[in-house]
This record gives C-alpha cells, sequence and structure tokens, in this order.
C-alpha cells in the first residue's frame, strides 16, 4: 500500500538537484506567498489537455512540445512569445497535415525557468561558484552575489508565467492562430529556404485543401476551429517548494492538481522511483511527463509507470524518449516491448536533443543532422514495432538564433557566435524548427500508411 500522498510528503524523502538557499526563514515566507497567490492554469484545463493526450496514446493524435530550455528575466519581452507562438503554429499545421490527425500543442513556456545541472559548483579562473540552475534560483552573472540561491526569485518567475500566459491565451484565442494567417507564414518560410523545393510539394497540398474548404463555405468566419486553437503549457517539476505552494485542491473534484502549469516532467536526473520528484508527480492529477535516458532499464521503467499512473489511464503519462542520435535502436525497442507486454497506456515522445549535445568553437551546440536522425530513428522503431510515435519534445525558440549547427541554412561553427543568445543549452532557431516539422511530417506520413495497413490486415 502506497504511502498516504501530501503536496508536502515529498519533503521526507531522499532529494537531488535542489538548490542550498542560505536564508530558509525567507524561503519559507516565499513559499507562503506563493500558497496564497491566484493559480496559474485552472484543473479542468489540466484535464481538457489530458484528454487530448488520451487520443495520443490511442493513436490518434500527435504532440509538439517544445519552447525555451530556460526562460529569463531579462529577455521576457511580447515580441519573443510572439515569434515563438508564431513558429508553433507553423509547425503544427504542418504536423497536422502530415499526420492527418489533430496535433496537441504544448509549450515550453510561461514556467519552464529551473534546470537540472551536472554540477553543483563552477569554477572560472581558480574561482568556485554555485552552478547556475535557472533565473527562479540565481543570475548567470558569475559572481557570489548572483549565484546565491534567492527565494524572491520564485514570485518574479511567478509573475513573469502569469503575463505569459495572458499574451498566450490571448493569441490562441483571439485571432493571431487564424489557419489562414499561419499558412501563408508558412508559405514564406518554403521561399526563402535554400531547400525550399522540398517543402513546396506539401505546402501546395494545404493550399488546396484549404481553398477546397472555403469553396465548401467552411472558413475561419464559419468555422472558429479554424480561427483559435487550444495551446497548454509545460515545465520540469524541478523547484518542488514552488510546485507544492502552487498545489491547490479542484473544488469540483476535490482532487489535487499543480497550478503552475498544465503538464510537468520529471527529468532523467530526477526520475529515481523513492525520491521526491517522484513522490511530488505521482500524487498530482496533471498530465505527467518522464525523460527516459540511456541508463533507464526496462523494470526501472515499468516500475516508474506503476508509481506515477497505477490506474494506467489514458493521457497520464508521457514517456519522453533522449538517448542520442546513435543509440536509439540500442535503447528503445526493449522499453516499448516491455511497456506493450504489460499493457500500459503511455505517449512515446522524442526528445532528440539532450543526447546530441556537443561543443564546437567554446560553445555547446547540436548538430542539426544529428536532431534529425534520432528523430528519424524514433520513427523507424516505432514502425519495426507496430506501435504509434506519438510525439517530439524540442527546445527552440522563434527567433534567429545561431545555437545549432546545420540545417538548410547550414550554419557553420564559425557562425555561433553571432547570435549565441541561450541562458543554457542550444535551440533551434525558427528555421530549423520548420525545417524539422517538414521532416517528421514525412514520418508521420509513413506512419499512417503502416497503421492503415495494420487495420486492414485485421
Amino acid at each position: 500500500m502506497a504511502e498516504k500522498w501530501t503536496p508536502g510528503s515529498w519533503r521526507s524523502k531522499p532529494i537531488v538537484q535542489m538548490p542550498d538557499y542560505p536564508d530558509k526563514e525567507a524561503l519559507a515566507d516565499v513559499e507562503r506567498r506563493l500558497a496564497s497567490y491566484p493559480p496559474l492554469v485552472f484543473a479542468g484545463e489540466a484535464r481538457k489537455l489530458k484528454a487530448q493526450l488520451a487520443n495520443v496514446a490511442e493513436g490518434r493524435g500527435f504532440l509538439l512540445q517544445g519552447g525555451d530550455c530556460a526562460e529569463s528575466f531579462a529577455e521576457h519581452h511580447p515580441d519573443h512569445i510572439r515569434d515563438f507562438f508564431r513558429v508553433f503554429l507553423q509547425m503544427s499545421v504542418v504536423l497536422t497535415y502530415g499526420a492527418k490527425q489533430p496535433v496537441v500543442k504544448v509549450g515550453r513556456i510561461a514556467g519552464q525557468f529551473a534546470k537540472p545541472r551536472s554540477s553543483d559548483f563552477e569554477t572560472k579562473d581558480g574561482v568556485t561558484l554555485p552552478s547556475y540552475r535557472g533565473d527562479n534560483i540565481n543570475d548567470i552573472a558569475f559572481t557570489e552575489e548572483a549565484r546565491t540561491p534567492d527565494p524572491h526569485r520564485q514570485v518574479m518567475a511567478y509573475r513573469q508565467s502569469a503575463a505569459t500566459l495572458n499574451l498566450l491565451r490571448a493569441f490562441a484565442q483571439g485571432g493571431f492562430a487564424n489557419l489562414d494567417h499561419v499558412h501563408q507564414w508558412m508559405l514564406g518560410f518554403v521561399k526563402d529556404s535554400p531547400q525550399g523545393h522540398r517543402y513546396q510539394e506539401i505546402a501546395d497540398r494545404i493550399s488546396e485543401a484549404l481553398s477546397f474548404m472555403q469553396a465548401c463555405g467552411i472558413d475561419p468566419d464559419t468555422a472558429p476551429q479554424l480561427r483559435s486553437t487550444d495551446f497548454f503549457t509545460s515545465h520540469e517539476g524541478l523547484l518542488l517548494g514552488y510546485e507544492e505552494a502552487l498545489t491547490r485542491i479542484d473544488s469540483t473534484n476535490g482532487e489535487p492538481y499543480a497550478t503552475s502549469g498544465h503538464m510537468i516532467w520529471i527529468g532523467d536526473r530526477t526520475r529515481q522511483p523513492d525520491h521526491a520528484h517522484v513522490e511530488f508527480a505521482r500524487g498530482v492529477k496533471n498530465p505527467i511527463g518522464l525523460k527516459c535516458g540511456p541508463s533507464l532499464s526496462t523494470d526501472g521503467l515499468l516500475e516508474l509507470i506503476d508509481i506515477l499512473n497505477p490506474d494506467n489511464e489514458a493521457g497520464r503519462l508521457t514517456l519522453i524518449a533522449r538517448f542520442g542520435a546513435d543509440n536509439v535502436e540500442e535503447h528503445l525497442p526493449k522499453l516499448i516491448r516491455a511497456v506493450e507486454r504489460e499493457g500500459r497506456k503511455v505517449v512515446w515522445s522524442c526528445d532528440p536533443m539532450h543526447g546530441n549535445t556537443v561543443t564546437a568553437n567554446g560553445y555547446k551546440t547540436r548538430p542539426f543532422e544529428r536532431v534529425m536522425k534520432e528523430v528519424e530513428a524514433f520513427f523507424a522503431v516505432h514502425r519495426a514495432e507496430g506501435t504509434h510515435a506519438g510525439g517530439v519534445h524540442v527546445e527552440m525558440t522563434g527567433r534567429n538564433v545561431t545555437e545549432c549547427t546545420g540545417g538548410a541554412h547550414k550554419l557553420s561553427a564559425d557562425e555561433l557566435g553571432d547570435r549565441y543568445h541561450t541562458h543554457c543549452d542550444p535551440r533551434l532557431n525558427a528555421d530549423q524548427s520548420i525545417e524539422l516539422a517538414f521532416t517528421i511530417a514525412e514520418n508521420l506520413r509513413k506512419q499512417g500508411v503502416v497503421e492503415e495497413k495494420a487495420v486492414a490486415a485485421e
């Protein structure tokens, strides 16, 4: 029998990747204040996302999850949010056409501040200071004062998240997501891309479909779903004091929800089954993501599924595979077979970013060809296993940054310093993100053919 869960039961468990706050009194005061603040998202919205993810788990949809590696206070600007949302919608249109299924849109935004680190400390020029852990914990500047964890930064993160959510809701429901507009933006990418001919065919087909719909009288004026969209937020549930403070009991059903975001995930470094992060996540009723890296065994995965989704509820658990381009075929098939053997209902998603980080010219980067290779391998394994490749999880931005090498514009290592703006990990820029979407769309079409043949054979 599992121990009784409460929003604070994680405090009795071992914990890793948490900052050491020198002023414990100030930390407790901030957490009390946050507990009195309004929720950022609502339980009904989280349930709606879970229902959409349940369709993905059953093979009737695709999850697009992406956004910043780590949001920052300094770069919080409406133009940045708009640019991200525009590219995200463009990717979604391409994927919807490729999958011939709904695309569930979940951003890494409005809460993605804290980051796990490989070391608690960083040394520069003989000086050792605490590692930068994200703007809601400390500052990236390399000084003792900046790197000292400050609990008041959590309040700043809450306020930024609230402002970001307000703008995203306006974009999603206020006409910015009009399908005609989004398609025109995508056509601009096709025209300007050095490999535009690769994408012209699918762009033309989308245009034909839209023209046919309009000829039938179906347009944004007559069909509201063509001028608005559902958009959800997510982040790694790393800073558990913050998550506990924003946990609320839903008045309609009496169940607890993390209201810091619609979906939270557990990172590869914090998925120990007897530790605090798994303990917290098992009790909230939000959709939960679980990063699955090369060290995760089949027995370890099944144990975590038992803890996080004991009722085998479709849409509750998304498994986010992050192996590295050369390791997918070694690790993913055995995990899929174990999950299938036990009849567990999960969404399988691919994180092609975190296993493909290298250093070039002194910069952390991710070669775009390796990102593409991991995505291709992920789809190929699922086709071979007869299972549904259900999603992709990427670190990306709508800005024209130079952080990942390669892509249609052949960004070189020598160009990384031109516009390298990330506070943590390298992100795909706008062009690379849409290019990736076209590649995924091609794989979704292949997957659709395989699934149709399987149904026909039955």
